[in-house]
């Protein structure tokens, strides 16, 4: 057996194809296909990368000598050229849960892709998500999706806070939810800065059924001055959103009259 048909079965048994193969060493698709069509063969460097990675000796890589096996290892060994913009970092336990890794780290120059229970990556999805892109039950990331928490520069998620949020509970720059804080908010009940609700608006310039501002436009309207509500008139405030609240979480009331203070 010569050293392309032995780099063949390694890739092979290793799982990996040839893109990601060349991936992890910094080099071309179209390097490793002639490697192992025989038409080239590697350096030295990417030789020791190669026996690194595989976890064989370079006698055995070259020669077909046979050397001590060792167990694979839980971490992989990762090749840095010189060029450093081919970094790359992948580690991924062996242990698993519904067939996914309990931990998959995957972080490079690329979009490289983790997948797991808890996925850290370039893009992520787990049921714990953080990367540039992540999707899981928690997601952290520029852009995000979390079924129930999501936090990022642009999110979507049951409760939901970044720069642009969409959610249940939405927080954000722009936030759209069911409840809604932000600079620009909306929602059926929502408190900030521009506020549009369908039941419930608390802010500076605010429009809904029950408008609470200091611009304010609704069927029901209470102004708030400069100096803002006190007494009686921050009580009878409190009351008109906890009865316009009735049938909502406890949340609701709760976080829109912190707005009032």
């Amino acid at each position: 057996m010569d050293l392309q048909q032995r780099l063949f079965d390694l890739r092979r048994q290793a799982g990996l194809s040839q893109e990601e193969l060349a991936g992890l060493l910094g080099v071309t698709r179209q390097a490793v296909q002639k490697w192992e069509a025989g038409t080239s063969r590697p350096d030295m460097d990417n030789l020791v990368s190669l026996a690194d990675y595989f976890n064989v000796s370079l006698d055995l890589l070259v020669l077909g000598k046979q050397a001590d096996p060792s167990p694979a290892p839980t971490i992989i060994n990762n090749y840095y050229p010189e060029d450093h913009r081919h970094w790359h970092y992948e580690y991924k336990s062996q242990r698993t849960l519904f067939g996914l890794p309990l931990v998959h780290i995957n972080l490079g120059f690329r979009d490289h892709w983790a997948r797991g229970i808890l996925a850290i990556g370039n893009i992520a999805t787990g049921l714990f998500a953080l990367g540039g892109v992540s999707v899981g039950l928690f997601a952290l990331g520029g852009v995000s999706l979390g079924l129930l928490l999501a936090l990022g520069g642009v999110c979507l998620g049951c409760v939901s806070a970044g720069g642009v949020a969409f959610g249940l509970l939405a927080w954000g720059g722009l936030s759209i939810g069911v409840l809604s804080v932000g600079g620009v908010s909306m929602g059926i009940y929502a408190a900030g800065g521009v506020v549009a609700a369908a039941k419930v608006a608390v802010g500076h310039v605010v429009t809904a059924p029950l408008a609470i501002g200091a611009v304010a436009d609704g069927a029901t309207v209470i102004q708030i001055p400069f100096a803002g509500l006190k007494g009686a008139d921050l009580a009878a405030a409190c009351s008109a959103i906890e009865a316009a609240c009735q049938g909502a979480p406890g949340i609701v009331p709760w976080l829109l009259e912190a707005f009032l203070m």
